[in-house]
């Protein structure tokens, strides 16, 4: 007898619906899956057996065929589980299959038949939800992430028996039905672990770190060793603006993949803050595998990626964050897959200003060579260099400073923020662009705006400093910023210099 139940399958960020269609029929008794299934997808067989005989139902000794379709694209991962024990108990008449039209079913099994929780169940959900169908049958564990997509039913299962009572209208399971708003905007509720008032000094980089959050620049810290570089590039989650709903669905769609919601909530509220090791390898930053997953600059996206001692990652792998850097997206090609993962995060990074650490330091002699400095800086190359809006040189904090009180905390500095978000959110409203760093050449013309004297400013530094077209576009995006933190439309002679201390020096800016 033939029967199908309706599952999904993660290609990518994105998921497919996959119809498990299963027969069975007279023969030496046998259990063949086709459809390019994995390793994780043929063992199931062992798993499903057990699960539907220790739930007390009847596993059929007959011959069982079962595809995944469509059948040219590979399916990973074992929440193909559920489904297929759902299907043989159709095709055996132990369920009606009547009732299984309408539903995704989603979900690994134990020997015992309990349900496990799976990775990918928000991507699903969408798509159970654009392919019309009226519910979709997951995890306990997994029903809060399914139930963020409106407009389709979540229902949870713990065990293959609650699942099959469940269709034949004998149980009611663990229902949820559009919990988007709960605890949505509610801010309160996150805490975060430091606090920029933990911070004594330094009071030009919380500045500088003010105005990259406002605006979503890329930021380069050089200074020497116990400055604060670290401590404080840890504590700008707290003052990030808050994720609008698109951004937060789109965060935990790239974490229920990547099976990091370790418990498995509801949507992701606060920016992702990732701080991967200089011994990363390429495919862990970019992502990778047969069929690729995100790596740390899709795990930053809407959030910020930081990269503590800049000079000790290997070449290959900074110079692979050029593209993201640039386009907001990596593709990945595979013999099997070729794939896209946006990647749109603010990149922040620190570094020394020369091996020893004491370049330039009027507190401790540096033992390096020109030579070494040099070598050391030029494993940045120029045109990664390039792409940083704001290059500030952080200075050894003061015995006074460390006395003294922290003039700024996170929540003052992060209302700032906010509402310089909220502006560039209405004037752009009507385009694809969220962040003044992401502006074209056109729209710095509409709306980077200089006074009079503002014109004149920036006119001579660029003669004076030898500035680039790209340098001069940079310093216009960090002036609008530094006048929406202001709520000035028009930028003004100040705000053009305060971004050109942000330039950093050309000398320091090796090129290779």
């Amino acid at each position: 007898m033939l029967a199908q139940t309706k599952s999904c399958s993660i290609y990518g960020l994105e998921s497919f619906l996959v119809d498990v269609e299963v027969d069975i029929s007279n023969g030496l008794p046998s259990f063949d899956i086709v459809g390019l299934p994995d390793t994780a997808v043929r063992e199931s067989r062992e798993r499903v057996r057990s699960a539907i005989k220790n739930q007390e139902f009847d596993f059929p000794i007959k011959r069982i065929t079962l595809n995944l379709a469509p059948a040219d694209i590979r399916k990973e991962g074992p929440h193909f589980d559920l489904p297929i024990a759902i299907g043989i108990l159709a095709a055996t008449d132990q369920l009606p299959q009547e009732a299984l039209k309408g539903y995704a079913i989603i979900g690994e099994l134990s020997l015992d038949g309990r349900v496990r929780p799976v990775n990918g169940v928000l991507a699903m959900s969408i798509e159970a939800k654009q392919q019309g169908l009226k519910g979709i049958i997951v995890p306990i564990e997994n029903v809060e992430e399914a139930s963020v997509v409106s407009g389709i039913e979540a229902v949870g299962v713990t065990s293959l028996k609650e699942a099959a009572l469940y269709f034949k209208g004998e149980h009611k399971a663990e229902r949820r039905n559009d919990i988007l708003h709960k605890n949505r905007n509610n801010e309160d509720e996150i805490k975060f672990e430091g606090d920029f008032s933990e911070v004594k000094g330094q009071e030009n980089l919380k500045r500088c770190l003010e105005i990259a959050a406002a605006g979503q620049h890329n930021l380069i810290m050089t200074g020497p060793p116990g400055s604060g570089k670290t401590m404080i590039a840890r504590r700008i989650p707290t003052i990030l603006p808050s994720m609008t709903f698109e951004e937060s669905l789109e965060t935990t769609k790239i974490y229920s993949i990547a099976g990091l919601i370790s418990d498995h909530s509801g949507l992701i509220r606060t920016r992702p803050f990732r701080s991967p090791h200089h011994t990363i390898t390429p495919s862990g930053m970019v992502g990778g595998g047969r069929i690729p997953k995100p790596g740390e600059i899709t795990l930053a996206h809407n959030g910020v990626l930081f990269l503590d001692e800049l000079p000790e990652f290997p070449r290959e792998i900074l110079e692979l964050l050029r593209q993201p850097l640039e386009d907001g997206k990596i593709t990945i090609a595979r013999a099997h897959a070729t794939v896209s993962f946006p990647s749109k995060f603010m990149m922040v990074a620190s570094m020394n200003p020369c091996p020893c650490g004491f370049y330039n330091s009027p507190f401790h002699q540096c033992s390096c060579t020109m030579r070494q400095i040099h070598k050391y800086r030029g494993k940045i190359s120029g045109p990664l260099l390039d792409r940083m809006d704001m290059n500030l040189e952080v200075a050894p904090v003061k015995f006074s400073e460390l006395e003294g009180p922290s003039t700024t905390d996170s929540a003052t500095i992060r209302k700032r923020v906010e509402a310089a978000r909220q502006l560039q959110l209405e004037r752009y409203k009507n385009s694809n662009v969220y962040w003044n760093s992401q502006l074209t050449p056109a729209m710095i013309n509409k709306y980077c705006r200089l006074d009079k004297n503002g014109k004149v400013l920036l006119k001579q530094a660029f003669n004076r400093m030898k500035l680039s077209a790209r340098a001069y576009n940079k310093i216009l995006k960090v002036s609008r910023t530094i006048a929406d933190l202001e709520e000035k439309d028009l930028i003004k002679e100040y705000h053009v210099a305060e971004a050109l201390q942000y330039h950093g020096r050309e000398e320091d800016q090796i090129v290779n």
